[in-house]
């Protein structure tokens, strides 16, 4: 469900179904495909015979400083889920635990508001543990993506990309490719050394707007009863108007020269 309050009762954050996500996926020409839903492997299981499709998941985890983010956890097999969830309250153990197991992860949209607020030591954290940074999500506006590409070539990260899609139009318009990969060892080898690039678009204003719209419709879809909201369709404008200026002060809050961030972000805008 999504982490609106009230719209959390009866508003899903992806109403598209598994095999019309690989399907989409595999027309726009990808050859793995990956899911990660919040803290769930279950739109995994109707996929797994599926040829180049690996389970992964996005988990909400806490930091040592009280604060939230989302850490995408790739390549996983069911018990390392059940202990991911067990540990994801506690970053340093959670993080302790992927390493271990040899899994790749990643800081998901390191340069958004959407999980709520930061701390310095947040960051230094995210360098000193993460091996990977998303550098370009398909939902975050330029931006938060061009600052978060900034920070992991500046601390030597492995940058990861992906669509962040939750409805069919975006799916696979952002991806990760490692060229001359045969398989999905070879893909993540050359993705850990460093090979991958990236390709696709950000999020933009329309984009995110168009996502919240098609939500909207398919909510009212399944739940009839939920038209007696559609009088509040005409505010999906300015509420993703206010959630992109929201992202840009947050940018550069944490991303502007001379900030508390000290060296860490006067790096990263020197480079700009």
């Amino acid at each position: 469900m999504c982490t609106v309050p009230l719209l959390n009762r009866v508003c899903r954050e992806s109403y598209s179904e598994p095999q019309a996500v690989f399907q989409t996926l595999k027309q726009r020409g990808m050859d793995l495909i990956t899911v990660t839903d919040h803290d769930s492997i279950d739109a995994g299981e109707s996929l797994r015979h599926e040829s180049g499709f690996f389970l992964s998941e996005e988990v909400s985890a806490v930091a040592p400083s009280g604060t939230r983010l989302h850490v995408g956890v790739y390549d996983i097999q069911e018990h390392h889920h059940a202990e991911i969830q067990r540990r994801r309250e506690d970053l340093m153990s959670l993080a302790a635990y992927l390493g271990e197991q040899k899994l790749f992860f990643t800081i998901n949209h390191v340069y958004s508001s959407l999980t709520g607020p930061r701390t310095d030591g947040d960051f230094a954290l995210f360098m000193r543990y993460f091996p990977g940074i998303e550098v370009l999500n398909g939902q975050m506006p330029p931006l938060s993506n061009r600052r978060a590409a900034e920070l992991s070539a500046a601390h030597g990260k492995v940058g990861a990309g992906g669509s962040d899609a939750h409805t069919l139009a975006s799916l696979g318009r952002t991806y990760t490719r490692v060229s001359g990969a045969r398989s999905k060892r070879e893909f993540f080898d050359g993705l850990r050394s460093g090979q991958a690039s990236i390709h696709g678009e950000s999020g933009s204003y329309w984009k995110l707007t168009l996502a919240v719209a098609t939500l909207a419709l398919e909510m009212m879809r399944e739940r009839p009863w939920t038209l007696l909201l559609s009088p509040l369709f005409p505010a999906v404008p300015l509420v993703t108007l206010a959630n992109c200026i929201r992202e840009a002060a947050f940018v550069y809050r944490w991303a502007r020269p001379n900030s508390s961030l000290g060296h860490h972000a006067a790096v990263c805008e020197a480079r700009s």
